[in-house]
């Protein structure tokens, strides 16, 4: 690695891109939509914790969780600005494996939970009016289809779409949050957890809701090649977490003082039902329109950040290069968008649960991954070299709080999610390691562009350090793994048997002891073979030294 002497790095690291310049409003509103695209889910958090835990929780975790996430996707931004940022800032810090995983992360979350936003818009429009299944399928081909044309048309396109929809969507819970303050019934903090359970139950249900609506901040950074003028991406970031943060506890907060029980919030009694029971039936409907709106606003930002998912590991030799390719005219990665839009096609018509379950855990190891990059990046681009670009102030301090909030929170998400989220998740983790096994020889990976910086192991075909690197993988995800089942335990032993029975009437995931089971012996067999592979990568393939 060449020693930093300052300035951006990595710049035009994809030719031929088409520049755009952000200005504050359409960088904010395409956070927003990326984000956030309403406050919908919350109102399951209310039920689930109670109104006024929940209120704190939509408080408490933009601080802790949002706001770090937001401020190394800044800085990280500014000094690297290129497409594909994650995967591009964990192979700064940790090397082509680590690279690689974050990559294939990504792509896994980006390809995956798109679609499941076109199936909320038309369940939303199935509230106005009876459909068949071809039907449904007819309006979630057209969503697919229009926004999948917005995107190849450009960048452009894309920040009108996400401003006009993000002014609608605030609009409609603007709209909630001065009519439920009008009509003030029911006491915000009564009860302040929900009756029934437990402190313990009630902040990890909270939690773990809150964290999934606090996600996707890293979305912008995908985009960091077409960026002309990165310095509005902090100022953007910032104002965009302050909107989304009070698009989230205002309309909350005016809907559970105005429209009760609260206990009814995600069955019976939604953000449409304050207007409805306040307004009339008509404002219901309007708002109904709106929730439509948002899902197909966070659909379109998620087109723009999936395609360019694939554009530098091509460019790296870790995937198929036409991934990579640029169209003519509007310089986007037309094959990736249109490659998205055929998956999305058929994923529509898939049950989405396995899906989320899958990627819960995955997200949350993306985004602590990322916030430990940071820090080593920091140690090997030094912020004192930087000059003018911006940075996050507070030197270490600010690196624990940017490291610790992401770490605590996730942890906490990854272990009261539920036992078969935590169980699958770990699908989507290691389904990494035997990706990056068979992709590196056959595209060749770092060593096909630079054999001298980024030779072979000739013995194992991957590169130097590779064995031990699987090895750390292994202990780290174990210990995670074998630990959390007794945590598991403690926390769901009481009620989990009766509950995933109930759920899933058969199957593993029916069979609570059975998962904890597997989550337990495969915790222990990774740690097993994790420290086999770091004993015998120490002695045969060690991480070479300049990788530290």
């Amino acid at each position: 690695m060449a020693k930093y002497t300052g300035g951006q790095v990595l710049t035009d690291s994809i030719e031929g891109l088409k520049k755009k310049k952000f200005t504050l409003a359409t960088m904010t509103f395409f956070i927003y939509c990326a984000c956030a695209g309403g406050a919908f889910g919350i109102e399951s958090m209310i039920s689930a914790a109670g109104p006024g835990l929940t209120l704190l929780l939509l408080v408490l975790i933009p601080f802790l969780w949002g706001l770090p996430i937001g401020l190394y996707s800044s800085e990280l931004s500014n000094l690297a600005p290129v497409e594909s940022g994650p995967y591009v800032w964990m192979k700064m810090a940790y090397g082509e494996f680590w690279g690689f995983s974050m990559g294939w992360w990504i792509v896994l979350a980006n390809y995956l939970t798109g679609a499941a936003y076109v199936v909320l818009a038309v369940d939303y429009m199935g509230m106005f009016f009876t459909m068949t299944p071809a039907i449904a399928f007819a309006l979630k081909a057209a969503i697919i289809i229009i926004f999948t044309i917005i995107n190849l048309r450009g960048l452009e396109e894309v920040s009108i779409a996400s401003t006009i929809f993000s002014i609608i969507i605030l609009i409609g819970f603007a709209a909630v949050t001065f009519v439920g303050f009008a009509n003030w019934q029911y006491s915000p903090i009564d009860p302040f957890m929900a009756s029934g359970q437990d402190a313990l139950s009630s902040w990890g249900v909270g939690i773990a809701v809150g964290i999934w609506m606090y996600c996707g901040y890293i979305c912008i950074s995908f985009l960091g090649g077409e960026l002309e003028n990165q310095e509005i991406l902090p100022k953007g970031m910032k104002l965009g977490i302050f909107i989304i943060a009070l698009s989230y506890i205002l309309p909350t907060f005016a809907g559970i003082v105005s429209t009760g029980p609260w206990y009814d919030w995600g069955t019976s009694i939604d953000y449409s039902t304050v207007l409805t029971q306040h307004v009339g039936t008509w404002a219901g409907m309007a708002f109904m329109i709106v929730a439509v709106v948002g899902q197909c606003a966070i659909f379109n930002a998620a087109i723009t950040a999936a395609s360019r998912s694939f554009m530098v590991l091509a460019e790296d030799n870790l995937c198929p290069r036409f991934l990579a390719k640029l169209s003519k005219n509007t310089k986007v990665p037309v094959w990736a968008i249109l490659l998205l839009g055929a998956i999305n096609l058929i994923l529509v018509n898939m049950n989405f649960e396995i899906l989320v379950t899958i990627l819960s855990p995955v997200l949350f190891v993306l985004y602590v991954g990322l916030a430990f990059a940071f820090v080593k990046i920091r140690k090997t681009h030094p912020v004192e070299l930087r000059g003018d670009l911006y940075y996050v102030k507070g030197g270490k301090l600010a690196e624990i709080y940017i490291c610790g909030g992401p770490l605590l929170l996730g942890l906490v998400g990854m272990l009261v999610n539920g036992t078969e989220y935590f169980l699958l998740g770990f699908i989507g983790i290691f389904f990494v390691v035997p990706l990056y096994i068979i992709l590196k020889p056959v595209y060749g990976g770092f060593n096909k562009r630079d054999p001298e910086q980024f030779p072979l192991n000739p013995k194992t075909k991957l590169a130097p350090g590779d064995i031990t690197r699987f090895g750390i993988f292994c202990l780290i995800f174990g210990v995670i793994c074998f630990f959390g089942s007794f945590w598991l335990v403690f926390y769901e032993g009481s009620w989990g048997p009766e509950y995933y029975l109930a759920t899933y009437g058969s199957g593993l995931m029916s069979d609570f002891w059975a998962m904890i089971g597997v989550a337990r012996w495969a915790g222990a067999a990774m740690l097993i073979v994790g420290a086999v592979l770091a004993l015998v990568g120490k002695k045969a393939d060690p991480i070479p030294k300049e990788d530290y």
